[in-house]
This record gives structure tokens, sequence and C-alpha cells, in this order.
């Protein structure tokens, strides 16, 4: 099952499309099945889960934390997270340059917009966010790497409302890297789409897909 659905998801996808196991909730037997097909990009959303799953699993996987992430857990994924994909406050990014100073590392991550209509989402505006990168404070942040933006879509049936959102957030990765990362070959991530709208992400630039109930079947 998890094979074939995988095989089906990368038939679909663009060679340059990374596409992220979402593993939450989900047991070692079946992120070792997914492994056992090639798949190394695994995403949980708790970070008590994402340690035990990275302590008891091979090392050839990389762990995305793809939740709401506090700042006072960011030190339990700090020594061995792949990349955050959820940074919405300039205190978060402060605490994971923090850790990645302790355990002398450069953590990868994305800034997360509220692109969506929902107000239960988190995430920046384009404002918050140039705010955060041309602070002084930021220049010295030498352990934390700014890898592109994520967003999430409104839980809607209306995909030109889903295709507008997620053109919004293809415009804010094109303005920041207009303004700030021209010349940081770093900044080349566009995490969004999932399950139910990847297709319409790809359409629209992404270049990170986070895909669950589409490989692993229904949550449990």
């Amino acid at each position: 099952m998890i094979a074939e659905n995988l095989a089906e998801l990368k038939n679909n996808i663009p060679e340059h499309v990374k596409l992220v196991a979402v593993s939450k909730t989900k047991s070692v037997h079946q992120v070792y099945e997914a492994l056992g097909y090639g798949q190394r990009h695994f995403g949980e959303n708790k970070v008590q889960e994402l340690v035990g799953k990275y302590e008891t699993l091979s090392e050839e996987i990389f762990w995305h934390f793809i939740g709401h992430l506090q700042r006072n857990k960011v030190k339990y994924i700090a020594p061995f997270v792949h990349l955050i994909h959820g940074v919405d406050s300039f205190k978060l990014l402060h605490e994971i340059n923090k850790q990645g100073h302790k355990n002398n590392r450069v953590i990868p991550v994305l800034l997360q917009f509220h692109i969506a209509q929902e107000d239960t989402k988190f995430g920046l505006n384009l404002e918050e966010a140039m705010a955060m990168i041309t602070s002084d404070d930021f220049e010295n942040f030498n352990y934390v790497s700014i890898a592109g933006v994520m967003g999430m879509a409104s839980y809607t049936a209306d995909k030109e409302q889903i295709r507008k959102e997620f053109k919004h957030l293809k415009q804010i990765f094109d303005t920041l890297k207009e303004s700030h990362f021209a010349d940081n070959t770093a900044f080349c991530e566009i995490s969004m789409g999932m399950s139910g709208d990847y297709s319409i992400a790809i359409e629209e630039g992404s270049t990170m897909i986070r895909i669950g109930s589409s490989i692993f079947g229904a949550r449990e």
C-alpha cells in the first residue's frame, strides 16, 4: 500500500519537487516501509514524537519539523533536525540560532507566512518578515540559514481560492529573493501543498510538498 502510493506520487511530481512524507502519528514500522522504497525525507509536528523516531530509526532519514514549534522545545531537535518549516516569529528564530550555536551547526529554516483566510493558522506577513531580516540582530545570526518560505492554504474545496493563496506565497518568495537573498543560493525552497492540493501548489511554484494521507492512508 505505502509502496504503491509512493510510486504513484513520484510519477506525478516533477523531479525538482521534494516529497516530505508526513509521518506524524504513524508507526516506526510504517516509516521503515517507506524508507525501504527510497523515501528519505519525513515530517513530524510534535517534538516528542520526532525525537523518539529519530532515536529509533535509521540515520539515513532527513527529519523535517512541520508543526508550530515552541521556543522551549527547540533544544531537543536542534542537534539533528534537517529543516524547520514553521518559523513565525523573531523570538523563535533567535532561539534556533542560539541552539544552533550550542550544537555548532547551522540550522536551515523556512519562514512561515499566513496566506489562508483562516485565523487558526500561524504565520508572518511580508512586513513582519522584512522587519526581521533587516534587523541588526539578524546580521549576527550565524547558526541559522533561511532556506525559503512555507505556507498553508485555506481548508476549502474552492480550488481558485487555494491557487490564489499559493500564488501569493510565490510572490512573497520572489520579493524576498530579489530584495535580500539574490546572491544566496540556500534561499530556494517554497514549501506548499499537501495531499489535497499539492498539484495546484506545484503548478504555482512549490519546490517541496508535505504529504501524509496520500502515502500512509487516513489519519489514525
